[in-house]
């Protein structure tokens, strides 16, 4: 028989304008006394994350299902918040894997057509959900540990850098990095210093300008992954490692975990909308749009 535990969402949850996106499709249902959410831990999610939890062992794994590179849209960034959001209320939840359920493809990173041929306006919803959701990565009390699958460039490597640990499949197609200057973009300072605190200046700065992408050996080497398995046992070794971190007391390592990182979050919280506008100042130059077709029309040329 199926196990099914209960998550419950503060019902304050709901009123952050991000929350408001998909509820119906991510399963929430209002308790007809109010006060409260309740869902299925059996299985949940959406049409772009699947969300499976073991509430007997304490953990979930957190799928990537936004075919076919798991690009970072709007949607996908709303929809891996607000289910991170509900494990992170349920009480019996306290690690988290994640993972892609797209092959070859951990994450692409962000969507270019969120970025390209817009207005401002989108441009600026855009960033803050990118914001949002590095946010609440960066900063999570759940033990993370990131199940490399798959390719992981630029904002899929950001997505990887936030979790407490990184798992890579031994394959030497699959690349990490933050590749932005390839494109012609700058990666923002909160990505570049994500990236410093896991590798150090001098390595992140060599690869930060060269828009490095590191095959698993070499990530590992440098430290941007923690460990490089076989493919068919990076889930499987995600999961033993979440266990060694379960291992320690939840408070303390809490505590060590967001006196480490808030320094970082808290810069990001003091320019959060200089940051926004700094991105849509940026993005909406001519010379950067004419940048991002160019691509785009490479990438749809190699589809064809």
């Amino acid at each position: 028989m199926a196990l099914t535990a209960v998550i419950r969402v503060p019902s304050r949850a709901l009123l952050r304008p991000w929350a408001r996106l998909r509820d119906a499709a991510l399963g929430w249902i209002e308790p007809a006394g109010g006060g409260g959410v309740e869902v299925s831990a059996q299985r949940f999610g959406s049409q772009k994350v699947v969300v499976e939890p073991d509430p007997a062992a304490g953990v979930a794994v957190m799928k990537l299902k936004n075919p076919p590179v798991n690009s970072l849209s709007l949607e996908l960034l709303t929809e891996l918040v607000i289910s991170l959001e509900k494990l992170e209320n349920d009480k019996t939840i306290r690690g988290v894997v994640l993972t892609s359920d797209c092959p070859g493809i951990f994450s692409a990173g962000l969507d270019l057509t969120e970025m390209c041929g817009r207005n401002p306006a989108h441009y600026t919803e855009y960033w803050k959900a990118v914001q949002e959701l590095w946010l609440r990565l960066y900063l999570s009390n759940l033990v993370l540990v990131a199940a490399i699958n798959g390719a992981s460039p630029a904002g899929g490597c950001l997505i990887a850098l936030t979790c407490d640990y990184r798992v890579m499949a031994d394959n030497p197609k699959y690349c990490i990095g933050l590749n932005e200057t390839l494109l012609g973009i700058v990666a923002p300072f909160w990505f570049k210093e994500t990236l410093v605190n896991t590798i150090g200046h001098r390595a992140s700065e060599r690869a930060l300008q060269l828009g490095l992408l590191l095959p698993p050996a070499e990530a590992l080497q440098v430290g941007m992954v923690d460990r490089v398995v076989p493919k068919d046992q990076v889930q499987s070794t995600a999961l033993s490692v979440l266990a060694q971190w379960m291992a320690i007391p939840d408070h303390a390592r809490q505590l060590t975990k967001n006196m480490m990182r808030r320094p970082t979050v808290d810069r990001l919280l003091k320019q959060r909308d200089a940051d926004v506008q700094n991105f849509v100042s940026f993005i909406s130059r001519d010379s950067i749009q004419k940048s991002l077709q160019m691509y785009l029309e490479k990438l749809k040329q190699k589809k064809g």
